[in-house]
């Protein structure tokens, strides 16, 4: 069985504008658009330097200090990258033209409120505008939504994401003030997946917390559970702060059914931005009746192979071949509804077991 990992390719490739040039631009993006053979033709930044460092190394033509500047110069085709710090995301769409194409950097807003009023405008200025919840499309999980779409292993009633890892956060300058972090910047990427394998949930368990030593920062641990009724579990574990070597750093997604089951090694997150090589594994049952794991050979990982994903579809779309957006920003405001309900869920504490007894 050929088992495919990588996203379909446009068949007509449409320039790219990218407004934004930090370390997600330089890591992730443009890696994936160079790989993908994607031509971006101009790009800004509040920090100029920043934009003309990345324009001479990835061989960009124009710098531009301002959106404004750029519009008048951008070929009449053209998918508008927009990277910024989410609560930037508002001020920038309304400067686009109506009905341009334009990729969201996840997640859409820090907060419901935000995510609703990106909705608006969106709809408000008819853009056709998908998030950037790149995991969808990095190589083991195209190769593991193809073997569950296939019943390979069953009927799917169990889920888990688990990162035990040190994250570096000194790489990401604009998370070290933000009032939210962990789920809505990172565990955001595994509610999405799971929506994307199971729906949307009846409802979401969480807590979230800082960590003693990272006290000048937002939360960087998280607890997630995702409802879907009695038989279907689905879970988060992360822990950002494991400081303890690599020994028994860990980071998956992990797939169970009624004919077998499918890991995915995320070695991106160990080591990060180096990383790790990833490891796909799937287990079904041998002529002996005895579950057998395999290994899946896939090339890529989540960065950079993922993001060209989320830019074929716009372009896809553009183009025909697609109908509509997998992330579009009308399926994707469900995934910003589980972090709001997790973070609530948080807030309101758990159930006292001393409402039980009396002592």
């Amino acid at each position: 069985m050929t088992i495919p990992y990588l996203p379909e390719l446009p068949k007509n490739k449409i320039p790219i504008m990218i407004i934004g040039a930090g370390s997600i631009v330089k890591d992730a993006h443009l890696p994936a658009y160079r790989q993908a053979g994607f031509e971006v033709v101009g790009i800004t930044n509040r920090n100029r330097a920043k934009a003309e460092e990345l324009a001479s190394s990835f061989g960009i033509s124009h710098v531009y200090h301002t959106l404004e500047e750029a519009l008048p110069h951008l070929p009449k085709e053209v998918v508008f990258d927009l990277t910024l710090p989410a609560n930037y995301f508002a001020e920038y769409l309304l400067k686009l033209p109506d009905g341009a194409l334009v990729l969201i950097q996840k997640p859409i807003g820090e907060t419901m409120e935000q995510a609703k009023e990106i909705l608006r405008i969106c709809r408000q200025k008819k853009l056709r505008a998908a998030v950037n919840f790149q995991l969808r499309f990095a190589p083991f999980v195209i190769a593991a939504k193809y073997l569950i779409d296939r019943g390979v292993i069953g009927d799917l009633y169990d889920m888990e994401a688990r990162v035990t890892v040190q994250t570096p956060w000194d790489h990401f300058e604009f998370l070290k003030n933000v009032p939210r972090l962990e789920i809505v910047y990172h565990s955001v990427h595994y509610i999405d997946c799971i929506r994307h394998f199971l729906g949307n949930p009846k409802g979401i368990y969480a807590k979230t917390l800082r960590h003693p030593k990272l006290s000048s920062m937002a939360e960087s641990r998280s607890s997630l559970i995702l409802d879907y009724g009695e038989s279907v579990r689905a879970n988060i574990q992360t822990n950002h702060f494991h400081e303890y070597g690599s020994k028994h750093q860990e980071s998956y997604i992990k797939w169970e059914g009624s004919k077998g089951a499918i890991k995915a090694k995320l070695g991106l997150l160990m080591n990060y931005p180096k990383g790790v090589p990833d490891l796909l594994e799937y287990a079904t049952k041998n002529a002996k009746g005895e579950y057998e794991w395999q290994e899946i050979p896939v090339k890529g990982s989540w960065f950079p192979e993922a993001f060209i994903g989320t830019m074929s579809q716009m372009m896809r779309l553009q183009e025909g071949s697609d109908s509509s957006l997998c992330t579009s920003v009308e399926d994707c405001i469900h995934t910003m509804a589980c972090v709001e309900a997790a973070y609530a869920s948080s807030l309101q504490g758990g159930v006292s077991p001393q409402s039980f007894y009396n002592l």
